[in-house]
C-alpha cells in the first residue's frame, strides 16, 4: 500500500485513495479460473433412460352438500336425514382416505343450535373442510 512518497516535505499528507490494483490482479485471477473450470462443470454422463407415459394421479375431492331447512330438518345430498343417519354418513366419510369437503346451505331461518351440531359432527368425523353456500343476489344493503 501507498502512504505517501518518498518526498520529505513538512506539508506532505497521506494518500487518501484506496489502491486498487491488487483488487483487480485477484478478480482477474478468479475469472481466468472461472472460465478454465465452467466447461468442466458441464459434463455428463450419456445414458438411455427407459421411455414411459403415464397420466396424472389426481384425486378429485369429492363435497357433500348439506341443506338445513327452516325447520331443521336435515339433508344430506337431496335426502332427507335424522340424527342417528347423519352421524353414520358423516364417520364413513371421515373413513374415507380423501375427506369430502361439507357445503352447508342453511336456511335463513334455520336455528344456529342446528347448525352447530351439523359442524360438531362433522368435527367429531375428522371432516374440517366446511362451507358456507350463500346466495349473493339476495343480499341486504
Amino acid at each position: 500500500m501507498a502512504f505517501g512518497s518518498f518526498n520529505s516535505t513538512p506539508n506532505s499528507a497521506p494518500m487518501a485513495e484506496i489502491n486498487v490494483i491488487p483488487l483487480v490482479d485477484i478478480m482477474l485471477v478468479l475469472l481466468v479460473i472461472f472460465i478454465i473450470t465452467a466447461p468442466l462443470l458441464t459434463h455428463a454422463v450419456k445414458i438411455d433412460l427407459p421411455k414411459a407415459e403415464s397420466s396424472p394421479n389426481v384425486l378429485k375431492v369429492d363435497n357433500v352438500q348439506l341443506a338445513i331447512d327452516g325447520q331443521g330438518t336435515v339433508f344430506w345430498n337431496g335426502e332427507v336425514v335424522d340424527d342417528v343417519l347423519l352421524g353414520q354418513r358423516m364417520h364413513a366419510a371421515g373413513e374415507l382416505p380423501t375427506h369430502p369437503e361439507i357445503h352447508i346451505h342453511a336456511d335463513r331461518n334455520a336455528r344456529y343450535e342446528t347448525i352447530a351440531q351439523v359442524m360438531s359432527e362433522a368435527a367429531k368425523n375428522g371432516l374440517s373442510k366446511i362451507g358456507f353456500v350463500t346466495d349473493p343476489s339476495h343480499s341486504t344493503p
